[in-house]
């Protein structure tokens, strides 16, 4: 038998039913990815595997280096060959982390491909794999309608114009993709230099001189008007842990004018502006029936001297332990106490606040929107197999988990839609375990409309994208 067969992750027959009668089937709505609109206006072809699946991948990365691969492999010189012949001597050395999984579902799924890859298939896998690339069905925008992807919400900074995401909706090519807006820039009273090139970029995008902290609050609005224009119904934000600590405007005035002069902000200062930056930013999407999404608990650019030389985002990264449960819900309080909460996901990086969070939302449910508060999905160190589970044992025990509104891929990546498929597989044999042990009906009907709801309807619902 291959490895990657029709029962992958699925051990008991229940499971094996609730998979392949409700959840294969169903469409995607990747509601948070970090795709470039570029390459799917563009409708990109890909050269060869390392493009579409090697380039930008730091999860891949951090193997590498863990299997003692030179840096020239990963984000060096390296001819592309080089690179992947580099990758697919690591994988035989991943037992046992997702990537083990990821690899060989993603050959299957792309390519066909059945051959368990290390160095001795390499060759052969790279020169299928390019051939099959050539064929429009795996372009960019060939590969999401092959996964029957009907939606994509990328990741946008809002000085961004969204010209492809314009040339996508006029082109109709039989999904949707759809900007979210991601405002981390504007916090950075802390790093005025960053800031200020940030500012004038929004002056520039928003047609507002941004010469006060009413201003440069007038040019966010716009921008966020903007987006909602564009179909945006989302904002995101990727922060170490909720900032609910307010200033008066007074003050926050002055912070503003200290960092516009070229001065860096106190931590206590920063925190401060941030926490009105989040409360003003939290109104824009309660006014405008957006979801916001928070992204807590990354601890960045841990190796200073990886981050020097190589850059951010490149695989340096770990899991924070702040305390979250305080500024978690006093923030949602704050906006709670001034009608403004708007629908939310909680993203949560540290297993160890798992019952944090999914506590904290039971707390906000304001009784008209089903599942207003959601726990996200398990992400970036927590989106395998294992904390898949714990994300969603904790969303039961403390909330609905039959409100759950799903995965999504936040990937860099074209080569990631099986995600939702490994997903998809976890949660059906999560569910056919209890059956067999008798701890829920075996009553296909209910659990086929649970498991329906989470893998699509529930997110096509709560987002209120239009297909």
């Amino acid at each position: 038998m291959n490895f990657i067969h029709e029962n992958f992750l699925l051990h008991s027959r229940t499971a094996e039913r609730l998979y392949h009668s409700h959840a294969c089937g169903q469409p995607i709505l990747d509601y948070h990815s970090h795709l470039p609109p570029a390459d799917i206006a563009a409708n990109r072809q890909f050269a060869n595997l390392f493009e579409i699946w090697l380039e930008g991948d730091h999860y891949k990365w951090r193997a590498m280096r863990a299997d003692g691969v030179a840096e020239e492999f990963c984000t060096g010189n390296a001819a592309p060959y080089e690179k992947f012949a580099a990758w697919a001597r690591t994988v035989p050395a991943t037992i046992r982390n997702p990537l083990y999984h990821w690899t060989h579902l993603e050959l299957k799924r792309y390519f066909g491909i059945d051959d368990l890859l290390d160095e001795g298939t390499a060759k052969s896998v790279w020169e299928r794999a390019n051939a099959a690339l050539q064929n429009d069905k795996l372009s960019a925008q060939g590969i999401l309608r092959k996964f029957s992807v009907r939606i994509v919400c990328t990741t946008d900074d809002p000085c961004e114009d969204l010209a492809h995401h314009q040339a996508v909706a006029a082109a109709q090519p039989g999904f949707r993709v759809y900007p979210t807006f991601r405002p981390d820039k504007a916090l950075l009273v802390d790093q005025p230099e960053a800031f200020n090139a940030w500012i004038t970029r929004l002056e520039r995008a928003s047609n507002i001189a941004v010469s006060s902290l009413q201003t440069f609050l007038d040019a966010l609005k716009q921008r966020h008007d903007f987006f909602h224009a564009q179909g945006a119904r989302l904002s995101d934000h990727g922060i170490p842990y909720c900032y609910a600590n307010p200033c008066s405007d007074r003050e926050a005035e002055a912070i503003f004018a200290k960092a516009r002069a070229g001065s860096v902000a106190t931590p206590a200062e920063h925190e401060q502006f941030a926490s009105v930056l989040m409360l003003f930013l939290g109104k824009l999407d309660a006014d405008r029936g957006w979801t916001k999404q928070l992204h807590l608990g990354a601890l960045r650019s841990v190796n200073g001297r990886a981050l020097k030389e190589i850059g951010p985002d490149t695989g340096f990264d770990t899991i924070g332990d702040w305390p979250q449960a305080e500024p978690l819900n006093k923030y949602l309080d704050l906006l709670q106490r001034e009608n403004a909460l708007p629908k939310m996901v909680l993203y949560n990086l540290n297993p160890a606040d798992n019952y944090v969070f999914s506590a904290a939302l039971g707390s906000f449910q304001d009784g008209v929107t089903a599942g207003k508060i959601q726990f996200g999905s398990g992400w970036w160190f927590l989106d395998q197999k294992e904390a898949i589970e714990w994300q969603l044992n904790a969303l039961s025990n403390n909330g609905l988990f039959s409100r759950f509104i799903g995965m999504l891929t936040d990937s860099r990546s074209f080569m990631s839609f099986p995600r939702h498929e490994y997903f998809r597989r976890v949660l059906c044999d999560l569910l056919g375990r209890d059956v067999e042990n008798g701890e829920l009906p075996n009553d296909e009907k209910l659990l086929g409309t649970v498991v329906r709801n989470i893998c699509f309807e529930n997110a096509r619902q709560f987002l209120g994208l239009q297909l």
